[in-house]
Parts: structure tokens; sequence; C-alpha cells
């Protein structure tokens, strides 16, 4: 038990320095290629801050464990919107009248639905992989024609100019210890949520739910808790929204082209639902353009611990 418990933190700081490592790496690349900061956001940065997700989710897959990819996927997103939107609220409110919020939540919301109904069909397969990973291509085709039109409808503070001036040495290192970094975390933390989940009779589900989600969404906690404290947490939920559809499409998508993924049981049963009843909680504050409180923040942590606490009480 100790040892995996060693496997599942070794293998998360590696995702977490990993995918910061390669997002770092691949930015200065991109610049140094003369790729513009607009389009290093809407691909590399999109990209990188998934790429543990995804590695977890194609590790996941190619050994035959359908139920830690859902659960990476719909426990991330909702840990996305409860707890990496939750914690920042109690440092400093955040307003939601970004720019092409609604167009995007929009798609969150119908990407959602869909995930669901596909799911509810038996699962994701080869061709829904395909189909998932085109859509996701068009929405950032979408984007970019969108931020062409009109730039401020895309947040450039993610992307980190400074990269450019890092030396190539520095640049290649970084790319070339994200790439390794990033499978071998990910091996280390399946292997040790497997193995823990079967020591204590739990499914491989509630593992992927809990401690997969939350660990895969400690970078994009980390990011919104640093912007609250330096009072520039409003581009928040703009980054969720994204992180939730790249989740959908690049996560579940790319990990379907790996092996079959049929539905696990349960997930119909209250995983699905709290994670589209979290994404209608967005609906109205960026509707009615309404600031975020720090009320709001208590009550996505409440809701957040009340849905772990129901999730996990079947499966133990």
């Amino acid at each position: 038990m100790i040892e995996d418990i060693l496997y599942i933190s070794a293998g998360l700081i590696m995702l977490v320095f990993g995918g910061d490592a390669l997002v770092r790496g691949a930015v200065g690349l991109s610049l140094k290629l003369g790729l513009s900061a607009l389009v290093v956001s809407l691909t590399v940065v999109a990209f990188g801050t998934s790429a543990p997700e995804l590695i977890v989710g194609i590790e996941a897959t190619i050994l035959g464990s359908p139920g830690l990819v859902y659960g990476n996927v719909v426990g991330s997103n909702i840990a996305n919107v409860l707890l990496v939107l939750g914690v920042p609220l109690l440092i400093a409110p955040i307003v939601t009248t970004q720019r092409g919020m609604r167009r995007n939540l929009v798609m969150m919301l119908a990407t959602t639905v869909l995930f669901m109904a596909i799911a509810g069909n038996g699962g994701l397969y080869f061709w829904v992989g395909v189909a998932f990973l085109v859509m996701l291509g068009a929405l950032i085709f979408d984007a970019y024609y969108m931020a062409m039109k009109d730039p401020d409808i895309v947040d450039l503070s993610e992307v980190d100019d400074d990269a450019a001036c890092d030396p190539s040495w520095k640049v290649g290192a970084l790319v070339v210890g994200g790439i390794i970094l990033l499978p071998l975390g990910a091996k280390l933390l399946v292997d040790g949520s497997k193995s823990i989940a079967f020591e204590l009779g739990m499914s491989e589900a509630a593992i992927g739910l809990t401690i997969v989600a939350v660990g895969t969404s400690l970078p994009e906690l980390a990011t919104t808790v640093m912007a609250a404290i330096r009072r520039q947490a409003d581009v928040a939920v703009g980054n969720v929204i994204g992180s939730n559809l790249f989740n959908i499409l690049a996560v579940m998508g790319g990990s379907a082209l790996f092996g079959a993924l049929p539905t696990p049981e349960g997930f119909f049963d209250l995983d699905f639902w709290i994670m589209l009843a979290a994404s209608l909680a967005l609906a109205p504050f960026i509707f009615m353009k309404r600031t975020m409180t720090r009320f709001v923040g208590v009550v996505f942590l409440i809701a957040y611990v009340a849905y772990i606490v129901l999730a996990l009480g079947p499966r133990m």
C-alpha cells in the first residue's frame, strides 16, 4: 500500500512538472520558429495543459482500464468547475464578461451532452474518437477565425513570451524532459491507482474520479490560485471552459484511438449528471454577466465535497 501511494505521489509530481516543462519548452520552440503568440495560445498551450489527462487516458486505455479514463475526464471536468473555480473565489471575485465566453460555454454544454449521449449508447470506440478529434480541430479553427476578427477575444496571458529568450539547449531540454516525464508519471499514477483500488476493493472509476482527477487538475488549480492572488483571476472561467472541452474531445477522443472505451457501470447514476449540472452552474453568471463572489466559491466547494462523499459511498 505504501509503495502504491509513493507511485501515485511520484506520478502526480512527474505529471505536474512534465506538463509545465512541455508547455514552456513547446512555447519557446514555437515562438523561436516565428509562430504568433495567438497561434501558440490556441494550439500549443491548449494541448500542453491537457497533456497530463491525455497521457493518463491513453495509458489507462492500453492497460484495459476504461473506468480510469472516464473517471479522469468526468472527475476533472467536475473538479475544474467546483474546485478549480471554488478555491480562487475565496481569495478574489471573478467577473464573467470576457468576449466570446457565451459562445464557448454553449459549445462546452453541447459537447458535454453529446459525450453523455454517446456514452449512454454503449461507449466510445475508434470512429467516435476520430469524430471527436475532427470536432476539436474545427473548434480550434473556429477560435482562430474569431480571434483574427477580434484579437482581444483570446487571452494570451498563459503564453510566456520570455520563453522565446531561452537558449535553444534549454528549450530542447524542457521539451525532452516533458516528453519523458509525462508518460512515466502516467504509468506510475495508473499502476498505483489500480493497485490501491484492488487492495481497498474500490472500483477503478472511484480512483479516477478522485485521486487521478484532482491530481491531473492540480496545474489548473495552481494557476487560478496564483491568478486570484494577483487579482487577475478573470480569465479563470474561460480557461475552465476550454479545459473541459479539451478533456472530452482530446482526452476521450485520443484515448479511444488506442482501444475500446465501454461506459463503466454507475456513471449515469450520479457522475455524468453532476458534470452536466456543474457546467450549467456557470450559465447564469455568464449569460447575465454576473460577478462570481466568495459565497459562490463556498457553495462550489461544499458541492464538491458532497459529490465526493456521494460518489465514493456506493463504490467503497
